[in-house]
């Protein structure tokens, strides 16, 4: 069920969706991280004298979180609501295979699970249940596959997807997800099984405005599927040591291209000249 809180899907800030999660396999402060900064929520200090009283919504919302054995389902909620108590659970690290049951249908928009512990295919049938509704979802440094991606076939709005360190998704996968037109964002940082060949799936994304392939060493040949994706600004290709000059070929026609970064890769002098006219900067 639908909220009066939710916000409209034209206001997302993908870069926000994409960074928000911090895989412990990439940095060497762990998930600790991660559940640190991706929900605020306010400090709660209710000693005599000291403070104010958080909002009573944050309370009940909490208190939810710790009894959360006993709820079956939150799908009769208004989708801030449930929204608010799958977050608090994956900040306190509530959230187990079993409670994630309850949100099944909740209309929830946005599921930022990157690096939580535990998650892999059989999670993704109530994710997916979400529908049109979800609009984000990181998945980063999780144990989903290929056959997990076949549940977002029907979340059709979706806007951005984050499979950094995903490295049991493969070409097939990337199949799963080509009908997926609505995306700005996808990301699929450190992944050795995608290749040229599977690329061809991107070439149906032609809203991408943000790509990530970084660390993706086995794409040499399959930026030709991204001549036609227009609107693209940003494109990640650092240390995908395989690119060679003959891979900028394709990217010349992308002309709202603003940054691009191809550090440690074997492009040359030769290979920029391809660019000329569109205005990028190598990281």
């Amino acid at each position: 069920m639908g909220g009066a809180c939710s916000r409209k899907s034209d206001q997302r800030d993908n870069e926000e969706i994409l960074h928000r999660g911090v895989s412990g396999k990439y940095c060497k402060s762990g998930s600790s991280k991660w559940l640190a900064t991706s929900f605020s929520r306010p400090a709660i200090d209710i000693q005599l004298g000291r403070g104010n009283c958080p909002p009573l919504m944050d309370l009940c919302i909490r208190k939810i979180c710790e009894d959360i054995d006993r709820y079956n389902t939150f799908s009769m909620l208004p989708r801030d609501i449930s929204q608010q108590i799958f977050n608090e659970l994956v900040y306190s690290q509530r959230l187990t295979d079993v409670s994630l049951k309850a949100f099944r249908d909740c209309a929830i928009q946005d599921l930022y699970l990157g690096e939580y512990p535990g998650v892999n295919d059989s999670w993704m049938d109530v994710i997916s249940s979400q529908g049109p509704s979800l609009l984000s979802v990181d998945l980063s440094g999780s144990e989903v596959t290929d056959t997990g991606l076949l549940h977002l076939k029907d979340c059709t709005n979706l806007l951005a997807l984050n499979f950094d360190y995903c490295d049991q998704i493969s070409d097939r996968g990337l199949e799963l997800i080509s009908g997926l037109s609505n995306l700005t964002s996808l990301s699929f940082r450190r992944n050795n099984a995608i290749t040229a060949k599977g690329m061809s799936a991107f070439a149906n994304l032609v809203n991408l405005v943000k790509l990530d392939l970084e660390r993706c060493p086995e794409i040499h040949g399959g930026l030709i599927n991204l001549k036609g994706l227009s609107k693209l600004e940003s494109l990640n290709l650092k240390c995908c040591n395989c690119i060679t000059n003959d891979d900028m070929k394709p990217l010349s026609g992308l002309t709202n291209l603003k940054a691009l970064q191809i550090s440690c890769s074997k492009v040359t002098d030769v290979g920029i000249t391809f660019l000329k006219g569109i205005l990028f900067s190598s990281k």
